[in-house]
């Protein structure tokens, strides 16, 4: 693995100690209750639904076959984490959009050497709105036949075995999509000249993507994981030669 790897779980250190800084905390806030009311409603739904899920996933075996259960059991049962765990976050993040973009041009002003802030203002806010709602719906149009696909395959016997690894993969690319998308439409960047940039950084792209995927399977730490990784990707935007600062108003 290319040393260049490091430099996802390095910015994403990073996004963890600027976003519990004192000059950056009131922009967490929001970001952090939002996931905290989208995690409840995860666990929630998780406990209520878990073993329906599982049972649609698991494929139906012959009588004579029926010890394998036990080997491929976890791996049906990593795959229904997988799949609501990934969409809950992605729903998160679509939520919590206009705050995260927020954060993210804060973040940059911090990491590129300048620290006074503007004072904070709701009207520059919702102004971020229209642009990061429209932002995240293109997300979606990238995410949702991909997902669907994989959602397919995992019903289809025996090829739904190569499902758990897959949407592993999707979901550590879709991190890295997701968050570095917030520093590059804040400089207007297009969806296919975001998606190059990161396709031209691969190695760093999945390193970060990865590393805060994992880092959401901890709980506790999960809370913190949304504006850590946003601001950890705009470390990694800065680092990576991104466009100039934005001018705070």
């Amino acid at each position: 693995m290319p040393t260049s790897a490091l430099t996802g779980p390095q910015c994403l250190r990073e996004g963890f100690r600027l976003v519990l800084s004192p000059g950056l905390r009131q922009f967490v806030i929001l970001p952090v209750l939002v996931n905290l009311i989208i995690f409840a409603a995860l666990i929630y739904f998780a406990v209520a639904q878990f073993d329906v899920w599982l049972e649609a996933f698991m494929p139906a075996l012959p009588q004579w076959l029926a010890f394998l259960e036990y080997l491929i059991w976890p791996i049906f049962v990593a795959l229904v984490v997988l799949i609501v765990f990934f969409s809950f976050t992605l729903f998160a993040t679509i939520v919590a959009a206009p705050f995260n973009g927020f954060l993210a041009e804060k973040v940059e002003v911090v990491v590129r050497g300048e620290d006074l802030f503007p004072p904070f203002r709701w009207s520059e806010l919702a102004a971020m709105l229209p642009r990061t709602v429209a932002r995240e719906l293109r997300k979606l149009r990238y995410f949702l036949p991909r997902a669907i696909g994989l959602l397919v395959l995992s019903f289809i016997p025996g090829l739904n075995l190569l499902a758990p690894p897959l949407w592993l993969a999707f979901g550590v690319w879709m991190m890295a999509v997701q968050y570095i998308d917030y520093p590059a439409d804040n400089h207007k960047l297009g969806w296919d000249e975001m998606m190059g940039w990161l396709r031209e950084r691969r190695w760093r792209s999945l390193s970060f993507g990865a590393v805060t995927y994992a880092a959401l399977l901890v709980p506790g730490l999960n809370v913190l994981v949304m504006p850590a990784a946003v601001a950890g990707a705009t470390v990694l935007w800065v680092r990576e030669g991104g466009r100039r600062p934005i001018v705070p108003v």
